[in-house]
């Protein structure tokens, strides 16, 4: 089948590229895990019965066994992120994140600014606010990362219990004892300080919180490829929006030509005396619906390029346009079989489902940690100052002095009974990662899905250009026909009228077949990560702009926008006012 496919691509004048953006699938790496998992056995195959002609089925391997229990992501593979624009783009940069305009003059469009695919992807990853923001979650997870580490270090704290204190008061004894003063007085200063220093030697909490946050660093790296990716997808399937409604405008100012062709040539028969006032009325129909298929293909172009505007975070004044014309990119080579599977592969949400399993194991050790002993070793100095004279008769002279002490030890802690509260929040983790690997049976059914749904439609809209494009031809040239009929006067203005109809929905559904052949192709290329690509041979046209004839070259005013209220209601024109 391969074969076949690689010969009708030759005959159809196809170039075929190397990858070369990105066709390596990523590999997981695979890290040690902090923890066992319980994982389910592989289920021996048994062998069929003597005689019995079915198939042995394959084993299939775990997704631990592949990716390993805790993955981490290989951006190796992953095209490097552009963090600059593109030369002649720089005044397109995203404007301050706070910034909010005030007056009309700050939004007004200003510029209309032709773009190409690339550089749509290339503002896209440099601009967009989203991806930014997803860039810092990574940052905050590794200073999360980073604070569990430091379980690992020793403390030290330093205590200031007198900075200074001053102590003042008397004492009054009415029977005082033999020998003993009646009046004691206090007036002393002093100051005394600590420094304490500890360090953990056994802590059974230490070991999973690092791992639960060292997997959940993994995470957001991995969040982060998955939003450049959709990022990506979005702003190709942008772009072809825009194509497409660049397409439908100019579909609709071809149709207003061919209607104000068409009533010209009805009014001059009907002044001639050869038509009906019936056929005037029809090529004035005829004009009215294709001026609004043109007002709606204006309105669909100026909402996809804000659209665009607004996922590319341009400044306020610039709202881009498409430079390309929508085409066909290329035909995709993988079979159904190889996607799938590289899509396994390339799919970061598989790996997020395995850390979710391993982050959930981590958890539920840390909750049984909280009923281990901890033991920690503690050295503490001392020291204090003092001047004054303290419950002692007022004739005493002042005294002062000072002390220094150091005290090293050991410290344990051990939670002997918690009422089960630790084994209910371990059972509680241990179910959750038994519901995550669930969730990782369902992902994958899910991705597997995608792919189908992708690599179907995509067939389904190559077939639609092909029939499309045979439409399109066969309609024009039943225009081009049905108009020579009517100008000999043997046939009527209502088959000219049908006729344009149907070259006008004809370039429409062409036009729309492209732009979702291109978006099916984009977003195939994101579910698999594969980029092997039959790219289209671009046609060759002449240097010279072919002469068009004056009938159809027909300027297209614009129409002036009155109110709604000034419309002829239905009312009145079945009246006849």
């Amino acid at each position: 089948m391969r074969r076949s496919f690689l010969a009708r691509a030759a005959l159809a004048g196809i170039v075929l590229f190397p990858a070369t953006l990105q066709s390596t699938v990523q590999r997981s790496q695979a890290a040690p895990a902090a923890a066992p998992m319980a994982e389910a056995q592989v289920p021996a195959v048994q062998p069929p019965a003597s005689g019995s002609g079915d198939p042995v089925p394959e084993v299939v391997p775990l997704a631990t066994q592949v990716k390993g229990n805790r993955p981490r992501s290989n951006p190796d593979v992953l095209a490097p992120v552009q963090k600059q624009l593109l030369p002649g783009l720089e005044r397109l940069a995203s404007p301050p994140s706070l910034a909010l305009p005030t007056t009309p003059s700050q939004v007004r469009i200003q510029e209309l600014r032709p773009l190409s695919l690339s550089e749509v992807e290339n503002l896209a990853q440099v601009n967009n606010p989203n991806l930014k923001a997803v860039a810092l979650q990574v940052d905050e997870a590794q200073a999360s990362l980073r604070a569990q580490i430091a379980l690992w270090y020793p403390t030290l704290t330093l205590t200031g219990t007198s900075l200074p204190t001053y102590t003042s008061g008397q004492q009054y004894n009415s029977s005082p004892v033999l020998g003993t003063a009646a009046n004691t007085v206090t007036n002393r200063w002093a100051m005394a300080s600590s420094l304490t220093a500890q360090w953990a030697l056994i802590n059974p909490q230490r070991v999973p919180q690092i791992a639960a946050a060292r997997d959940a660093f993994e995470k957001a790296k991995n969040q982060y490829l998955i939003a450049l990716r959709d990022l990506r997808l979005q702003a190709a399937q942008a772009y072809f929006d825009l194509q497409f409604a660049d397409e439908s405008v100019r579909i609709g100012q071809e149709s207003v030509r061919a209607s104000i062709v068409s009533l010209k040539d009805a009014r001059a028969r009907y002044q001639a005396g050869v038509a009906t006032k019936l056929e005037v009325l029809q090529a004035e129909t005829q004009l009215s619906r294709d001026q609004q298929l043109l007002t709606e293909g204006l309105a669909q172009q100026a909402v996809a390029r804000r659209t665009l505007a607004a996922l590319l975070d341009l400044p306020q004044i610039v709202t881009p346009t498409a430079k390309e014309p929508a085409r066909v990119l290329g035909s995709w080579i993988p079979s159904l079989q190889e996607s799938i599977v590289a899509s396994y592969a390339f799919r970061e949400e598989l790996d997020q489902a395995i850390l979710d399993i391993s982050i959930a194991n981590s958890q539920a050790n840390a909750a049984l940690g909280a009923i281990q002993p901890f033991l920690n070793i503690v050295n503490t100095l001392s020291a204090s100052r003092y001047s004054g004279q303290l419950q002692v008769s007022a004739d005493t002279a002042a005294s002062n002095g000072w002390s220094v002490d150091n005290a090293i030890g050991l410290s344990l802690s051990w939670r002997l009974y918690d009422g089960g509260a630790a084994s209910a929040q371990a059972r509680q983790q241990k179910l959750l990662a038994q519901e995550n690997r669930f969730r990782f049976a369902s992902r994958r059914d899910a991705i597997r899905q995608e792919v189908e749904e992708s690599f179907y439609t995509l067939l389904k809209n190559d077939r639609n250009i092909s029939t499309t494009s045979r439409e399109v031809v066969t309609s024009r040239e039943a225009l081009r026909l049905t108009r020579l009929r009517f100008q000999a006067g043997v046939t009527t203005q209502r088959e000219v009228v049908d006729s344009q109809r149907d070259l006008t929905q004809a370039e429409v559904r062409y036009a729309q077949a492209v732009t979702n052949y291109n978006k099916t192709l984009a977003q195939i290329r994101r579910r698999t990560g594969l980029d092997r690509i039959a790219l289209c041979k671009p046609p060759t046209l002449p240097a010279v702009k072919p002469s068009e004839y004056d009938s159809v070259n027909v300027p297209v005013e614009p129409t002036p926008l009155a109110p709604a209220c000034a419309a002829p209601s239905m009312g009145r024109a079945a009246a006849g006012l």
